[in-house]
C-alpha cells in the first residue's frame, strides 16, 4: 500500500466526518491508500466508512499519532488535522511529491484557511500573518528549499512511515503544541530528512479563532515551551536562540510582565473582531501583526513564568 492517512481527533466529531468525506472524493486510487483515525480519549458513535478506527485513552496528540503509526500499512504516511477538508488531489500529489525525490523528506502541504461570514479584521490577520503559522512568508517556487523543521506542521505533512516507526512523537507533551516541532527535529537530526513545501497539496483549514482564545494559545504555549525545554533543550535553542530555563531569561520574563502595560493593546485586538475584513483601510496584515506582538509576547511570558513557578512551588 502506497499512503496511510493518519487523523488524531479529539472532540471535534462534525469536522472529523467531514474531512473522512472529503477523502472519499481523492483521485488517488482507493486501493493506494488507507484512512486511520485515532480516537484520543473517545469511543466510536457511528460507523465510518472505509475507515480503521483506534479507540485510545486521553493521552493526547503525540501518543495518539504514535498508535496509529503502529498499525500504519502505507509506506508514506501523511498527518492531518480533523478540522481540515482535503483537496480531492490532495493524496495523490503527496505520493508525486515523494517520488520525485532522491531520498526521504517531510512533505509540507499548504492549508488556507476557511475564510467564514461575517469575515473579521481578526479573521484576516490570522489568515494573512505568522499569528499562528508561517505560510505567509513561503514562497511557493522554491521547491528545493528544506524550510526547516519549525516549519513541520502536522496538519497537511507526509513521510516515510518506516521513519515515523523508527523516531515516534515524545509522548510526554500532553498538548497539540511544541509536539510536532520537536518531533521534527529530532527527524531532521537524526535522517537529514528536509521539510519541503509542496502548495498544490491542498487542505482548507477550518478553524476559527477569537481574540480571548487566541490569547490563551499564547499562555499556554509559554507554559508548554518550559515543557519543551525540559524534555530538549536544543530544540527549545534552536526555536528560542537561548536558554530558556536560564534565571536571567526568567528574570527577564518577570520585568516584562511587571513594566508593560498591554490593557490598550488587549481592548484594541479584541475589537479587530467586530470589524469587517472588507473595510479595513489600515496598514497591511503583517504590519498589524507586528503592532500587536508585546500583547502576544506578554500572555506568553504570562504563561511561561507561571509554570516557572508551579515548578518551584511543586
Amino acid at each position: 500500500m502506497d499512503l496511510t492517512v493518519a487523523i488524531p481527533s479529539r472532540g471535534r466529531p462534525a469536522q472529523l466526518a467531514r474531512l473522512l468525506g472529503s477523502l472519499q472524493d481523492q483521485t488517488l486510487d482507493r486501493h493506494q491508500f488507507e484512512v486511520v483515525v485515532g480516537l484520543d480519549g473517545e469511543k466510536l458513535t457511528n460507523q465510518l466508512p472505509e475507515t480503521r478506527v483506534l479507540e485510545l485513552p486521553h493521552q493526547g496528540p503525540a501518543a495518539t499519532r504514535n498508535a496509529i503509526i503502529s498499525k500504519a500499512r502505507g509506506r508514506l504516511i501523511l498527518f492531518l488535522n480533523d478540522d481540515v477538508i482535503a483537496d480531492a488531489r490532495l493524496l495523490e500529489r503527496h505520493l508525486a511529491s515523494h517520488g520525485g525525490l532522491d531520498g526521504p523528506a517531510m512533505v509540507l502541504g499548504s492549508a488556507p484557511w476557511v475564510i467564514r461570514e461575517p469575515d473579521r479584521l481578526f479573521d484576516r490577520l490570522v489568515r494573512e500573518s505568522s499569528m499562528v503559522f508561517f505560510y505567509n512568508r513561503m514562497g511557493t517556487d522554491e521547491p528545493e528549499r528544506d524550510w526547516g523543521f519549525r516549519h513541520a506542521w502536522t496538519l497537511n505533512l507526509s513521510l516515510p512511515t518506516a521513519i515515523a516507526r523508527e523516531i515516534p512523537f515524545d509522548e510526554r507533551f500532553a498538548l497539540a503544541m511544541f509536539e510536532d516541532l520537536e518531533w521534527a527535529w529530532r527527524v531532521q537530526h537524526r535522517t537529514g530528512a528536509p521539510v519541503l513545501f509542496r502548495p498544490e497539496a491542498i487542505v482548507e483549514h477550518d478553524h476559527r479563532y477569537e481574540p480571548a482564545g487566541y490569547l490563551e494559545r499564547e499562555r499556554a504555549l509559554g507554559a508548554q515551551a518550559r515543557t519543551l525545554a525540559q524534555i530538549n533543550p536544543a530544540c527549545a535553542h534552536d526555536i528560542f536562540g537561548c536558554d530558556i530555563l536560564d534565571e536571567e531569561y526568567i528574570r527577564g520574563c518577570r520585568m516584562f510582565l511587571s513594566e508593560t502595560d498591554v490593557s490598550a493593546l488587549r481592548e484594541s485586538f479584541v475589537s479587530l473582531a467586530s470589524q469587517s475584513a472588507a473595510d479595513w483601510t489600515g496598514p497591511g496584515m503583517d504590519t498589524l501583526y507586528e503592532m500587536y506582538r508585546p500583547l502576544k509576547r506578554w500572555h506568553w511570558c504570562q504563561g511561561f513564568v507561571a509554570a516557572c513557578d508551579s515548578s518551584v512551588a511543586a
